[in-house]
Parts: C-alpha cells; sequence; structure tokens
C-alpha cells in the first residue's frame, strides 16, 4: 500500500514538475523568450488544441462550399440537376410509351388486325324492347324510301356532312392504271396503281407525316394524318423525301415510288385511305387515271 502511494506521489510530481523553455540567439547565446512549462500544462494545450482544431474543421466542411472538394460529397446544384433530369426522364418514358400504344394502334388497323364483336340478334332486339326510351313511330313508303337513300350517303360519305367540304379535296397521289383494286374479303384494303420506278407521289390532302421508315415486307412507307381523322399510307416507295413530324400540304412530293418490300410483283404505289379507323375505297373519293 506504501509503494502504490509512493507511486502515485511519484508520478503527479512528474506531471507537475516545471520546466523552462527558453529560445537563444545561437551566435551571442542572448535570451529571447522564455516560459514555464509542466507536462501537465503541454497535455491540456494539446488537448484543446486538437479539439479546436477538429471543431472548426467540422464547422468548415458542414457549412461552407469546401465540402464539395471533399470526396463523397455531392454539391446542392448537382442534386438539383439530377433531380430536374429524372423528371424529364420519366415524362419521356410516359410520352414514349403513349407512342408505342399510339403506333400499335395504327400498325393494327393497317394490317386489317381489328377484332370483331359478334353480337345476338335476339338478345338487342329484346333490349330494344325494354327500352322505354325507344317509342314505336309510324311509318309510310316515303319514309322508308328517304331513310334508305340517307343511308347509302351516309355510307358512302368520307367527311361529315355538317363540315364545310368546298375546301376539302383528295388529289390523286399518282397517275395510272389500277392493276389491283380495293377487295374487302381478300383483305386488300388499298388499291395499286402501276406507275414507273420513281414517279413522284404527292400528297393527297394536307397533314402531318406520323410515319416514314422501312419495312421489311414493304419498303419505304409514309403515313399522313389528315383532318377529321383522316388517314392515308403510301407503300412500295423507293425513297422517302419528308421524315416523321414534317407538315405537308395537298400534292406535295412525299416519296419516289418504286418497288420495294417483300410483298410486291412489280413497280407500282400500294394507297390506301382510313376514315375513323375504318378503310375505305380510295376510287369513290380519287380518280387515278
Amino acid at each position: 500500500m506504501a509503494k502504490k502511494k509512493k507511486k502515485e506521489k511519484k508520478f503527479t510530481k512528474k506531471l507537475l514538475h516545471k520546466y523552462r523553455l527558453v529560445i537563444l540567439n545561437e551566435d551571442t547565446f542572448e535570451e529571447r523568450f522564455a516560459i514555464k512549462l509542466t507536462r501537465l500544462n503541454v497535455f491540456i494545450l494539446s488537448s484543446i488544441s486538437a479539439i479546436s482544431l477538429i471543431f472548426f474543421t467540422v464547422l468548415l466542411i458542414a457549412f461552407t462550399p469546401l465540402r464539395e472538394y471533399i470526396p463523397g460529397y455531392s454539391s446542392a446544384s448537382l442534386k438539383k440537376k439530377a433531380t430536374v433530369l429524372n423528371y424529364k426522364t420519366d415524362s419521356l418514358v410516359q410520352e414514349l410509351e403513349l407512342n408505342k400504344r399510339y403506333y400499335a394502334s395504327i400498325r393494327k388497323v393497317l394490317t386489317g388486325d381489328v377484332a370483331t364483336i359478334d353480337f345476338n340478334r335476339d338478345s338487342i332486339i329484346e333490349a330494344a324492347k325494354n327500352d322505354l326510351d325507344i317509342l314505336p313511330v309510324p311509318t309510310n313508303r316515303e319514309d322508308s324510301l328517304l331513310r334508305e337513300k340517307v343511308a347509302k350517303e351516309d355510307k358512302y360519305n368520307l367527311f361529315e356532312v355538317s363540315g364545310d367540304q368546298s375546301n376539302y379535296v383528295l388529289f390523286p397521289p399518282v397517275n395510272g392504271t389500277i392493276s389491283e383494286g380495293y377487295n374487302l374479303e381478300d383483305k386488300h384494303f388499298a388499291v395499286d396503281i402501276v406507275v414507273p420506278v420513281n414517279t413522284p407521289v404527292k400528297a393527297t390532302a394536307d397533314g402531318t407525316i406520323i410515319f416514314a421508315e422501312w419495312t421489311v415486307e414493304t419498303g419505304y412507307v409514309v403515313i399522313i394524318e389528315h383532318n377529321r381523322e383522316l388517314i392515308s399510307v403510301y407503300k412500295h416507295n423507293s425513297a422517302i423525301t419528308k421524315t416523321q413530324g414534317d407538315i405537308v400540304k395537298a400534292g406535295e412530293v412525299i416519296s419516289m415510288s418504286g418497288n420495294t418490300g417483300e410483298l410486291t410483283t412489280g413497280p407500282h404505289l400500294h394507297f390506301e385511305l382510313w376514315s375513323k379507323g375504318y378503310s375505305v375505297n380510295p376510287t369513290n373519293f380519287i380518280n387515278f387515271e
């Protein structure tokens, strides 16, 4: 026990033992500066200096732009740009998905892959009888003839009756002999007009080009969207003079005719007209001769 106390006193004496730090002139040995120190003072001063250095370093990194130069830290402007780019990317992905669906629906219409719905005639008649809003209206012979005439006109009418049709005329894309006509039974929803290779193909009406690309089966294809839900299609071209998104006028050259694609037997233009998602016979509205 006495030994332990003796050691503790010795250790305390070492900590409190005074030293003198002197700075001398090397040439004259003149004393320039002197300070009295103890080991305890040196330890306390070193600890305070280290803590202060760490504290001010943390403040410098946390509240000044210098932290951007330290690996692992990112700047606020970089985070802002990344957030904006993330929003833009998300919007572009959604827009791309909508465009894919739109072009897929157009492709189904053009290839005739349109789903049909089977109706039960008896159920429709029974539902009509039970509908209180439908009232029996007496008809006569003149009324029946008028209804039949109007139904035929509406069947082959390409545009709405109420619209102004005086300035909406369909121009022939090319002039030539029709080698194969419009045939619903064979699913040939177009007319094939025989023309020499590199004959200028013109837009049948004002519109916007929504498709202008190469396809394996039909070569270079151009699709134009017109007013009043009308779409015109031009296939087997040898070259395309317009790109997707271009706005064209009626009679403006959009491509050059050719004999491209696997589904062709000679130089001709495959021309289709679609109104409100249904194919129509182009010869009912355009004279190709």
